[in-house]
């Protein structure tokens, strides 16, 4: 309560300095859109996140046949490249949040969209001047003669992906903060996070879908011309809304060097012992002294150390050259850094629910290959595109949850608020749920397998369309726990690291993903679970393992989610969901 109650004392400060009717925020007037808390500013961000994932996606997601087709790379090769680009890309924005806390958002987002940008640029060079890619490989005999690519063709690819791979870092996730950071209420934070997934989602999916339908079908140079406007729009789009975006007050410190600074001023101080009176701690300003009177809280007392004043501390305090002395903090800095350590257990609990939706989203494929992929007697879906089912599902649970069935409680119940917590719980049971079904359904194929005697290259005759069961389940459950936990680190986070809080989920991405890779390595030389030929194998066994895994990470998100309080608590309800 202390630490909203501060927060919203500092942005009244911030907004109303100056004289007459116009608002001066760190020396610099904003315009009557940036001073009010709307919704002005939202078609800018969505639609230039929009763009940009239309764009991102569409060579992320199909870049191993890019690299087969075009760069003529073994598939070993081209499999290892992509595992390099996608780690790249699920642990770069958490530097780019990292950035935004420090600079602005804005110019964050420019910046990392114009690279982005360059990176389509070279792309549409690569797949349009033939001498920037090797010639395509040619059938002599039986034997089929790739060429491999130069030193400079490999340079110029590696630079085009490492642009293009920037650019997801600095905007992906970054936007989303930005957009959540036009307004102070937390329900209208809620509700444009909720309609940010759900866009994001759809974008995803069609980049999924009819990008890469034209990337296999009718040709990499249109698919990439295509990229190129949707990023170029997007810039445009997001630049063009400067005037409605709010400003983000100058950073006096780093807070990340705060977070430091706390530590080492605790370990200082660390021989001190006594009773000390809220006197005794240093506050920094008089509205801080104001709120957080009481002193720090009693939770991590031994980092209450860093703000207690000693003999000399007060005296270097009073000049502003010193202000910055490592040997004392303020009471501010302090909780900020007890609000973090309290979150990160909630962070630690989604980061199995990851691993379990990768290794998922992985063996899923190999299952469709196997199955009969029909629809009708002449149309066939591709085993990749199934997995858009998942993000279709996301999308409609997002759009149904926060927009029907939550408004519908609220006026049924109004006195019963749902919070964060249980949805995120929620959502991993409905995870482990997803996970037994695809356990039973492989149960299933493996017994139609034994029964025909089918040989490794056989087609199973059972439709790959009962794979939309645990996708669809799965889905229901991402958009439950990833995007409620997206809106609990935004919402719990100090307002110092904000943007970071954003990264928080694609930290989680990332870990979970080298996590699969590692599981995935161990089960297949451990056990006769995952040979070659998933016919002999036992994948349904995977997925059992998977679910018991959900359950035993549910298990420690109850205790973590027991021993949990919300740090804001207010009368606009910030924890409802």
């Amino acid at each position: 309560m202390a630490r909203l109650e501060l927060e919203h004392t500092l942005n009244e400060r911030n907004s109303h300095r100056g004289s007459g009717n116009i608002p001066i925020e760190d020396g610099i007037a904003i315009t009557k859109y940036q001073n009010r808390e709307g919704w002005a500013a939202i078609p800018f961000i969505i639609g230039s996140m929009v763009g940009l994932t239309l764009s991102i996606s569409s060579w992320a997601s199909n870049l191993i046949v890019f690299l087969k087709k075009e760069f003529n790379v073994k598939s070993i090769d081209a499999t290892q490249i992509n595992n390099v680009v996608l780690g790249f890309n699920t642990l770069l924005p958490v530097a780019g949040a990292i950035v935004a806390d420090v600079f602005s958002c804005y110019f964050v987002i420019s910046f990392f969209a114009f690279l982005s940008l360059l990176g389509m640029i070279l792309f549409n060079l690569i797949t349009t001047i033939h001498c920037l890619r090797p010639s395509p490989c040619e059938l002599m005999g039986s034997i089929s003669s790739c060429p491999s690519p130069s030193r400079l063709q490999l340079a110029i690819l590696y630079i085009t992906l490492g642009l293009a791979s920037l650019g997801v870092g600095g905007t992906r996730f970054t936007i989303a903060t930005m957009g959540a950071a036009q307004f102070d209420k937390p329900k209208n934070q809620r509700a444009f996070l909720s309609l940010y997934y759900l866009f994001f989602y759809v974008a995803n999916g069609t980049s999924l879908t009819a990008m890469i339908y034209i990337e296999d079908n009718v040709g990499w140079n249109l698919a990439f011309r295509i990229c190129l406007v949707s990023n170029v729009i997007a810039l445009v789009l997001f630049l063009s809304g400067k005037r409605f975006y709010r400003r983000k007050p100058k950073v006096e410190r780093n807070p990340f060097l705060s977070i430091v600074h706390v530590v080492l001023a605790a370990v200082k101080k660390r021989n001190m012992s006594g009773t000390f009176g809220n006197r005794d701690y240093y506050y920094g300003s008089v509205e801080t002294t104001n709120i957080l009177g009481d002193g720090p809280s009693k939770s991590l007392r031994w980092l209450n150390r860093a703000a207690l004043k000693v003999d000399g501390d007060h005296e270097q305090q009073s000049s502003r050259s010193n202000a910055r002395s490592w040997k004392l903090c303020t009471v501010e800095e302090v909780e900020d850094l007890k609000t973090l350590l309290k979150i990160i257990p909630f962070w630690s609990s989604t980061i199995l629910v990851s691993v379990t939706i990768s290794m998922f989203n992985n063996l899923v494929i190999l299952q469709a290959l196997t199955m009969d992929r029909h629809i009708g007697s002449h149309f066939q879906v591709s085993a990749g595109s199934l997995v858009v089912f998942n993000l279709i599902s996301v999308a409609f649970s997002v759009l149904i949850f926060d927009f029907f069935i939550i408004p519908i409680w609220k006026k049924l119940y109004p006195h019963r608020a749902l919070t964060l917590i249980p949805r995120i719980g929620i959502g991993h049971v409905i995870n482990i749920l997803g996970l037994v079904a695809a356990a039973l359904i492989e149960r299933r194929r493996l017994h139609v397998v034994r029964t025909h005697q089918l040989s490794s290259i056989s087609i199973v005759p059972m439709s790959a369309l009962w794979l939309l069961v645990p996708l669809g389940v799965l889905g229901i459950g991402e958009a439950l726990h990833l995007i409620g936990n997206i809106m609990l680190f935004y919402q719990e986070f100090p307002k110092s690291i904000k943007n970071s809080s954003g990264a928080m989920a694609a930290l989680i991405l990332g870990i979970g993903y080298y996590l699969t890779i590692a599981i995935t390595d161990l089960v297949h030389k451990t056990t006769r679970w995952l040979p070659d030929n998933i016919n002999d194998g036992r994948l349904d066994n995977v997925y059992w393992m998977l679910a018991v895994i959900g359950a035993v990470n549910f298990g420690y998100y109850l205790i973590c989610a027991y021993k949990y309080r919300y740090v804001e608590k207010s009368n606009d309800n910030p924890n409802d969901i």
